[in-house]
């Protein structure tokens, strides 16, 4: 920088000033250094001052003495021989070495060059204060220097804010009472007169002293570092908004995130809008010019913490804009300094104002976020506290961050659209949320992940099976995103065919396994190793009052008995589907009325942490406390889902929850029977007269024909012993079981055919027909409707 000296008019200095760095690189360089060493400052700044000298090398070591004499080459090629002196701090940042020619300099004449040396600088401040730390000497009286003037006599508390006074004025008392200098400390300042501002210091200081050695007050000498400060402060703030915006892909969260950094480093009131469109993931409308440009207030901060009550609050709509230039240029995505005078002329609207102007607002600095030529809103700021009003620097460094903020707000709303599209996809892969029969009631739920994950390939699924029973599944798709939804609504359809087909849980995820090995072969190569599922199948008998189940790579389901006792059902479970060759093992266990069955997937067990076995008791623990207050399913299952809270989620989970009902007692009967053709009038007898007790004397015609041609069928071609069963639910449910494996086929008989027509009779006379196989033979069912 170029130092002045005691003003453009008057004649220059004899004595030289220079202000050199702790690696001798010249820093400053005053009027009359130029005029004694013949070189402008342009020349010698961010120089070596060993450059100047007619011998470098005769520097010991480098550098020069604190004082003494050296020859210096001047500009013109001359050389002349100066005095010098350096300040005596020599503190780690800079030193000021004093020079003037020898021929021009005796001893005696010292002390008034440095004191007119001192006191004639514009750009290093000199104060010399008495013991009590008023000012004696300033060359800051005439307001030269940056900041508030000093004029004598006055202290610090007179003209700089109260804080920063006391913690001034106690620096400068240790070195008054200690001797110990003061050496390139960094103080901040703000004025408590006009002109108001701030400002950052290095402040030097030395205790001064009489012939005696007594104490006469101290030497303050500072070079004003604001222009250094604020550039930091705009550095650290560029980088904490790198840093700290975008790292989420939550849309508010990131508005919250760019008032966060702004507020209270930049701005004393800071907010974001955004528009209407953008948070719920799709492109804002092309605007240009005023109107209502549906913007939303996402985000908001105050420095003096609650948001001011007149200002426009967070989550309301923002007012529509008048068509002028200012709005105009902020959709053309240029940034905007206004003043609260000519904001108010602009909107020409005093309560749209009392909205958009905090108390106290004096400087205002807005900026679009502009990405990918679409406007998604704005980030507005104020300054109130603050006096000094926002520069062209401010408006440089806001753009900047609000290009940055703007790709993590796009980011955001970009993975909001495709995470809404997933899970509305997967929604709607879902069954309805709640079934109801005489015999079991089921609640499933099912929750996307949170913090920025994608969306999973979580299932669960209850299917009616004849008979009153049901099938209770439960899955997980390996992988997260559209692909795994689709997986998983491919996997669900399998289910519900192979459970029609009335399978066993571990030959229905056999079957399973086959089709997602096929989908492995099916994908691209990459993403072969990332084709596969976990799955869980349990089929509820209430008749039998159990329940059959097997795994595919599965945690086992939670079995709440009406004891009170809840536990994870003993299981072997199967590899995981797509894995192939390994069988899957069947396990039954009793389900006794009033009991509850809950089935998840591993998304569940994270929610309560990342222990598999305690996560697992804790949510047992919890299950137990839900049946014992007595709470419906669906209450059972949200709490369920919402886990312990000490972690965002980071997986989707689905939870199915049943719970098991008691038949009435003479819902159920059932007979058995020798394979004797006489066999089948008594099986024909005792439907009729079951029926007739329970009042179904108009389903006696369809039934004793049903039973007949199953019975029949059953001695004739699969031997004994036949069992049949009845059931009265919201439907009858007859059952023949016979010890044979052979699957009973519908047939269309010929006109001269003298059988064939039995299976045909019954499927024409009942709502609906199947057969299913055990351990043992088979079971030929049948549906019929209620008469009456």
């Amino acid at each position: 920088m170029n130092m002045g000296d005691a003003g453009d008019g008057a004649p220059p200095s004899p004595v030289a000033a220079a202000l050199v760095d702790r690696r001798g690189v010249v820093v400053g360089w005053s009027r009359a250094a130029e005029h004694l060493a013949e070189r402008p400052a342009a020349e010698v700044l961010r120089r070596s001052v060993l450059r100047l000298l007619a011998d470098p090398g005769a520097a010991p070591a480098g550098w020069l003495p604190d004082s003494g004499t050296t020859r210096l080459r001047c500009g013109s090629g001359k050389i002349i021989t100066v005095c010098y002196h350096t300040d005596g701090l020599r503190n780690p940042a800079l030193s000021l070495v004093l020079a003037v020619a020898a021929d021009q300099l005796s001893e005696s004449e010292w002390d008034v060059a440095l004191s007119r040396a001192l006191l004639g600088q514009d750009r290093v401040g000199f104060v010399l204060r008495d013991t009590d730390l008023a000012v004696v000497r300033s060359n800051l009286a005439r307001g030269a220097f940056a900041g508030p003037p000093l004029p004598v006599g006055s202290r610090l508390s007179d003209v700089m804010h109260p804080a920063d006074a006391a913690g001034v004025e106690a620096g400068l008392r240790r070195v008054l009472e200690t001797g110990v200098p003061l050496a390139a400390h960094e103080q901040r300042v703000r004025a408590a007169l006009p002109p108001y501002g701030e400002w950052s210091l290095s402040v030097s200081a030395v205790r001064t002293q009489d012939t005696r050695g007594r104490p006469t007050g101290v030497a303050v000498l500072f070079t004003d570092a604001t222009e250094h400060w604020q550039a930091e402060r705009r550095r650290e703030l560029r980088h904490r908004a790198s840093a700290g915006i975008g790292g989420t892909l939550d849309i508010s969260r990131t508005a919250q995130d760019i008032v966060d950094t702004l507020v209270p480093d930049f701005a004393d009131v800071a907010w974001v809008d955004l528009a209407d469109a953008v948070l719920t993931g799709d492109e804002p409308p092309k605007t240009f010019g005023g109107g209502d440009l549906h913007l939303r207030r996402t985000a908001a901060r105050s420095a003096n913490g609650p948001w001011p009550p007149g200002l426009l609050r967070p989550g309301a709509p923002v007012p529509a804009f008048p068509d002028v230039p200012m709005v105009r240029e902020l959709q053309e995505g240029r940034t905007i300094v206004t003043d609260r005078e000519t904001l108010d002329r602009g909107l020409a609207d005093p309560d749209h104002l009392r909205l958009a102007a905090p108390e106290g607002g004096h400087s205002m600095i807005a900026a679009p976020l502009f990405a990918r030529g679409l406007v998604l809103g704005l980030v507005a700021a104020w300054r109130t506290d603050r006096p000094e009003p926002f520069e062209e620097e401010d408006a440089a460094l806001l753009a900047e961050i609000a290009a940055h903020s703007a790709l993590g707000v796009d980011n955001a709303r970009r993975y909001t659209r495709e995470h809404r599209a997933a899970v509305t996809l997967q929604r709607r892969l879902l069954p309805q949320a709640f079934t109801f029969t005489r015999a079991i009631e089921t609640t499933g739920a099912y929750v996307p992940a949170s913090g920025g994950a994608e969306i999973g390939g979580d299932w669960f699924d209850a299917i009616e099976l004849p008979s009153l029973r049901t099938a209770l599944v439960v899955g997980d798709v390996t992988g997260h995103g559209l692909h795994a939804t689709a997986t998983m609504g491919r996997l669900r359809t399998a289910v519900q065919t192979l459970a029609d087909l009335e399978l066993t849980p571990d030959e229905l995820l056999t079957h399973l396994d086959d089709l997602v090995s096929r989908l492995a072969g099916e994908a691209e190569p990459a993403q072969r190793d990332v084709v596969g599922a976990t799955c869980l199948v349990a089929v509820h008998d209430p008749v039998a009052g159990c329940c059959t189940m097997a795994a595919a790579g599965h945690p086992p389901p939670l079995l709440a008995l009406p004891n009170g006792r809840v536990a994870p059902v003993t299981m072997r479970p199967g590899p995981p589907l797509g894995v192939g060759g390994l069988p899957f093992e069947a396990t039954t266990v009793d389900v006794p009325p009033d009991s509850a069955l809950a089935l998840y997937t591993d998304g569940l067990l994270q929610r309560y942490g990342t222990d598999i076995d305690g996560s697992t008791r804790e949510l047992a623990d919890r299950l137990a406390r839900l049946r014992s207050s007595g709470g419906d399913l669906s209450v059972i299952a949200q709490a369920l889902m919402a886990g312990s809270g000490a972690r965002p989620p980071r997986d989707d989970a689905a939870v199915l929850v049943a719970r098991t009902s008691a038949l009435e007692t003479d819902a159920v009967a059932d007979w058995e029977f020798p394979a004797d053709p006489r066999a089948v009038a008594s099986a024909r007898d005792a439907a009729t007269d079951k029926l007739a007790e329970w009042g179904l004397e108009g389903n006696a015609f369809v039934t004793e024909l049903i039973v007949s041609e199953l019975v029949t069928n059953a001695v004739r071609y699969a031997g004994g012993p036949v069992g049949l069963r009845m059931i009265r639910d919201e439907v009858l449910f007859c059952e023949v079981t016979d010890p044979s494996n052979t699957q009973p086929r519908m047939r269309r008989a010929r006109t001269s055919d003298e059988g064939g027509r039995g299976l045909f009779l019954v499927a024409q006379l009942s709502r609906r027909w199947g057969s299913r196989y055990g351990q043992t033979g088979k079971t030929i069912w049948v549906e019929q409707e209620l008469s009456g």
